[in-house]
């Protein structure tokens, strides 16, 4: 990284006091990420993918569109098919859902997201000193696709999402840490639910301003993920 773009990122955030701005204050560990939002932009292809499985599906007057979905982006996936789905049944929602998240992961196979500027030189930078991690509340499947259409595979030590354990974004990060043994992992993300996830966690948080929501009382805020490394190595000397 050049110097006078690191010295732009060490003064484009902010430092707030709190707990979380304290817990920032030795070198993390690990850092987590969030997907949507934070890594790449997938709802293009998403909402193409779902409109199939609604009319496979067949008998609903319902097509979804990229504002639709940036607006459901972040929660869990039992709430964005309540919230598109409130009609049907509840047995009839999880068909339908597992049909979306079906012809989702395999589209996006063909048609991925769009990466965010710099997300594979900053994973490849970073990970050559620290462990770095993927929390998500998407469904089975998508970090793996989102991994693969992105050649992250060689950075990325693990991941976990609402697909897999059923829980909150809380909940999932917890059991990650728990899983890998963190103790001071930083996460990073770009909504509100996000921040809440962390605070409810006990983990640090880094808002990644170019994404999809707002998170005003994040400590510390990026605004763009080629910031990140810059970002750590000053939180690294004590905030």
């Amino acid at each position: 990284m050049e110097n006078n773009q690191s010295h732009m990122d060490r003064n484009n955030w902010t430092g707030n006091s709190g707990p979380a701005a304290g817990a920032c204050r030795c070198f993390p560990d690990a850092v987590i990420f969030d997907v949507d939002g934070t890594l790449w932009d997938s709802t293009d292809s998403v909402a193409e993918s779902w409109n199939q499985a609604i009319q496979a599906y067949g008998g609903l007057d319902l097509r979804l569109n990229r504002e639709i979905l940036k607006g459901l982006f972040g929660k869990t996936m039992d709430v964005i098919c309540r919230e598109l789905f409130p009609f049907l049944e509840d047995e009839e929602r999880g068909t339908l859902a597992e049909l979306c998240y079906q012809y989702e992961n395999e589209l996006l196979k063909r048609k991925p997201g769009t990466f965010y500027p710099g997300v594979a030189d900053t994973f490849r930078l970073l990970s050559r000193r620290l462990p770095l991690f993927i929390v998500s509340n998407c469904q089975r499947g998508y970090i793996e696709v989102m991994i693969e259409t992105g050649g992250l595979q060689p950075y990325v030590k693990g991941h976990l999402c609402f697909g897999e354990t059923g829980l909150s974004k809380s909940g999932t990060l917890l059991r990650l840490m728990k899983r890998y043994d963190l103790r001071q992992p930083v996460y990073v993300g770009d909504t509100q639910g996000d921040h809440d996830a962390c605070q409810e966690a006990g983990v640090p948080f880094i808002f990644a301003a170019y994404g999809f929501g707002n998170a005003p009382e994040a400590c510390y805020s990026i605004h763009s993920i080629r910031q990140l490394p810059a970002l750590l190595e000053t939180l690294s000397g004590g905030l």
